[in-house]
């Protein structure tokens, strides 16, 4: 074993998707070297472990690194997303990572790439091949690992398990190899969609599939966020329409039913109230699938499996016992403590704009290369943990019409945006919107935000009242 000493700018701990988002504006707006190290074997972080038939839940056009496009910028003419822009699946996802490491980062000659390397703080790390050791001397340490992405693929049931039980992860789904009288999947979120609907492409009847759902979610469609220029309604329009909504709503349910009555939130049961929003997005097909999925437990999440017996939090169900348990509950994102994106010497990548976290690990990039004050650094790049309740959709809005007004009054910074691919909010239009250009005043702009996020504040306290 040797310990060899690394110099570089920047020690970017994690080669997942932020991680490489920021290394990748930091080689396109500053001359800064990288020494970027991973556990894993390949770039691309928790996609390494994803489930062969997840496809990301936004348009391809909004993921990956600024600097290269990802998928073709087409629309997708087949499927459950027909008409829609493409939505990029994991082995695409991973080869274009891959090809962003092999044809734009280390060709540079300002990248050293350190995969299935563990990170032991203070800037050393250690292969766990052969027990190398490497000390890195750099100016600052990123942390690209604080949003602690997991998949179920290497996340155990949180659950216990009896003997005789078969619990997988959906990756397993893709090798099934016995006829089962039940399928069970367990979660209610995107990987519980995306399991429920594969189990239908196979042909699973609906009445076989049983859906254990601890809470009902307020969803996003995906047709209303489209990139500008492909036709259709957009992310801006979205956003716009449900600040309208929420400004001109007398209450907070009557902002529920405003919103939802223009369609920037969409539920699966429509009898339902939802206690859930987590950004997922679905289309109006993918809805009128899981619809037809009727044998739905709501008692809870489950703490035990034996045969033929689920046990929840409010109380017990059965199940056949030969039924294939799939596990959906692994927090994939989890709401994670803010901290200071800039302090010192250190850089923690969070999310800045709720949902988008390349978007934001770009943006903190762009930031770091740009802005020399770090009180400055970290007003424009305030944390916006990812939303988990209902409660949490209206700071969701708060913080996307803060952040947006905040960053159009830097120019520079706007500028950016303009230009960034990864930025799905600060289009033409919006910007000719605050320049006086568009439908709406500036003024009139103004004025409707900032009703709209005083109603909000209200509404939260109100929903954090009737909590406690």
């Amino acid at each position: 074993m040797t310990e060899t000493e690394i110099n570089a700018d920047y020690l970017v701990v994690g080669a997942g998707a932020m991680g490489m988002a920021f290394a990748d504006v930091l080689l396109t707006d500053s001359n800064a070297t990288i020494a970027l190290v991973d556990r894993l074997d390949k770039p691309g972080g928790h996609w390494n472990h994803a489930y062969p038939f997840v496809r990301l839940h936004q348009p391809s056009a909004y993921y990956g690194v600024n600097s290269r496009k990802m998928g073709e910028d087409r629309l997708d003419m087949s499927g459950r997303n027909k008409g829609m822009m493409e939505l990029a699946g994991a082995n695409e996802i991973l080869a274009y990572f891959d090809t962003v490491m092999r044809r734009d980062f280390l060709p540079t000659g300002r990248v050293q790439y350190f995969p299935q390397c563990e990170y032991k703080g203070d800037g050393q790390f250690r292969s766990v091949v052969n027990g190398d050791r490497f000390r890195a001397k750099t100016k600052k340490t990123v942390d690209a690992t604080y949003m602690k992405v997991r998949v179920p693929q290497v996340t155990p049931p949180q659950f216990e398990v009896a003997e005789g039980v078969e619990v997988v992860a959906p990756n397993r789904l893709g090798a099934i190899g016995n006829a089962y009288e039940c399928f069970v999947v367990v979660g209610a979120g995107k990987t519980s969609f995306d399991s429920c609907l594969y189990l239908l492409d196979l042909g699973v009847d609906p009445d076989r599939i049983l859906w254990v759902k601890p809470r009902e979610a307020w969803l996003i469609d995906r047709e209303k966020m489209q990139p500008e220029g492909f036709g259709g309604p957009t992310l801006v329009q979205n956003m716009m329409e449900q600040t309208a909504a929420v400004a001109a709503s007398t209450s907070l349910q009557d902002m529920f039913k405003r919103v939802e009555e223009i369609g920037g939130l969409i539920r699966i049961e429509e009898d339902m109230d939802p206690t859930m929003y987590r950004c997922a997005t679905i289309s109006q097909a993918e809805l009128k699938d899981l619809r037809r999925i009727k044998n739905v437990i709501r008692m809870g999440r489950v703490t035990r499996i034996d045969p033929g017996q689920m046990s929840l939090e409010r109380g017990k169900a059965s199940c056949p016992k030969n039924s294939l348990f799939i596990n959906c509950t692994a927090d994939g994102l989890e709401r994670r403590p803010k901290k200071p994106v800039f302090d010192g010497d250190h850089i923690t990548l969070q999310a800045v704009r709720p949902c988008q976290q390349l978007f934001a690990a770009a943006m903190i990039g762009y930031v770091e290369c740009t802005v020399a004050d770090e009180a400055r650094k970290n007003e424009l790049c305030q944390p916006t943990p990812h939303p988990d309740s209902t409660a949490d959709y209206l700071t969701f809005i708060q913080d996307m019409m803060r952040g947006q007004m905040l960053w159009s009054t830097d120019p520079d910074l706007h500028k950016w945006l303009l230009a960034a691919r990864l930025d799905a909010m600060t289009t033409e239009s919006f910007a000719a919107t605050l320049e006086g250009r568009g439908p709406m005043t500036p003024e009139a702009l103004q004025t409707m935000i900032q009703t709209a996020m005083a109603k909000v504040s209200a509404y939260h306290k109100e929903m954090l009242a009737k909590a406690a």
